[in-house]
């Protein structure tokens, strides 16, 4: 048994939830908080836990602070409820356990897209998921929420697997979604969408997508994927023009 906790929040995935709990039965502790599934999420989730509970969504970034403080090991690994732990990065898990001398690990992301897994020489994102629970916290964002820790941390040799973008109807509705949440915060932080930024944002997306990140060794899906991953910092600049806008009008009306 490894001597760590793992901490999942979601809510209607019963298509994949129980490739993660597989990929991690052998951890001491699985804390599962669910913000309203109506499918049968919960249900898998029971045979796998008996720490299964209920949070009204609150964002990201508060969901996930809450499940972590549910666990009760030093060591806690956070998963998506779509994701997968692989052996390799088990293996890195239990060695950092063993040694006990850093922090956390800062983990590869490799995407299931259209129908492929990214290619190794492209650039993976990485995100700090396993750390210790009492050096690490998560600063309130409406989305794309990410731990602080105050500590050491190594780059892990081994990937996450994520399945959660199965088709581009997906991947478009997450863009929306996610578009609408980040031009939001940019809005309550007074932040002002710029005809440059409109204008540059999307070409210069694409070329870090494409080049930079070495999107291009993915091929017709790395391309696809560029273009998206583009339009999806267009849209956050547009909808936060939007809302500028909004308000400007609001404000002219009442004058």
């Amino acid at each position: 048994m490894i001597k760590a906790s793992v901490y999942i929040i979601c809510k209607n995935e019963e298509k994949h939830i129980q490739r993660v709990l597989e990929s991690v039965k052998d951890f001491d502790e699985i804390v599962i908080v669910d913000s309203g599934s109506i499918d049968n999420t919960l249900e898998i989730a029971k045979t796998y836990t008996n720490k299964v509970f209920h949070q009204d969504w609150k964002g990201f970034a508060n969901q996930k602070e809450y499940a972590k403080n549910l666990c009760s090991n030093e060591w806690v690994l956070n998963l998506d409820a779509d994701e997968q732990l692989t052996d390799d990065l088990k293996k890195e898990i239990i060695d950092v356990i063993d040694k006990n001398k850093i922090d956390g690990l800062n983990i590869k992301i490799s995407s299931l897209y259209l129908g492929k897994f990214n290619s190794e020489k492209s650039k993976f994102n990485r995100r700090i998921r396993f750390f210790r629970k009492s050096v690490g916290f998560y600063p309130e964002k409406l989305v794309h929420e990410s731990i602080v820790i105050k500590g050491k941390i190594e780059k892990a040799k081994g990937f996450i697997y994520d399945y959660g973008t199965l088709n581009l109807r997906t991947h478009l509705t997450k863009i929306n979604e996610y578009s609408s949440l980040r031009a939001q915060e940019k809005f309550e932080k007074n932040k002002k969408a710029l005809l440059l930024k409109l204008i540059f944002v999307f070409p210069l997306s694409f070329f870090k997508s494409f080049f930079i990140k070495r999107g291009f060794f993915n091929g017709t899906r790395g391309f696809i994927a560029a273009i998206n991953n583009s339009f999806y910092a267009f849209l956050k600049e547009a909808k936060l023009y939007e809302l500028n806008n909004q308000k400007s009008i609001k404000k002219d009306n009442n004058e």
